[in-house]
């Protein structure tokens, strides 16, 4: 592995991360479940792309799910990061009066749907430090 490519890795773990803090102090703080929901999936869109720029590729868009796959092609991934790809559905609807059909994401999402996101973007999260820096994440 370059030692750009790792340094560039790093960073994105290092905001993946901050994504993950970000998701649980809204939760637990703020009742912001959306929102905190939103920068659960941030967290693992960061994570993955983490490894794809560690294994020397230059990884574009939001999509866990696509994200997922890319690794894939690489890693053998489990089934339990793969689960990941739910995250998916909080990209937009979290944040856009429109991705729902009527109301607003605060109105919609539960503690328990902010907690599950969590607990999918920390095991991401968990999954990306060991490919990247041999480890698990704290």
């Amino acid at each position: 592995m370059k030692p750009r490519a790792l340094s560039d890795a790093e960073r994105w773990l290092t905001q993946a991360r901050n994504d993950l803090r970000d998701a649980r102090g809204l939760a637990d703080k703020l009742a912001s479940h959306a929102t905190a929901c939103f920068h659960a999936q941030q967290s693992a869109e960061k994570a993955l792309k983490a490894v794809l720029i560690a294994l020397g590729e230059e990884p574009w868009g939001h999509s866990v799910s696509l994200l997922l796959e890319g690794v894939s092609a690489f890693l053998e991934v489990p089934a339990e990061v793969l689960a990941g790809a739910q995250l998916d559905q909080y990209y937009i609807p979290t944040r856009y009066p429109n991705g729902l059909p009527g109301g607003v994401a605060d109105d919609v999402y539960s503690e328990g749907e902010s907690g599950s996101a969590i607990a999918l973007a920390e095991r991401v999260l968990q999954f990306a430090t060991e490919q990247v820096e041999g480890r698990p994440s704290s």
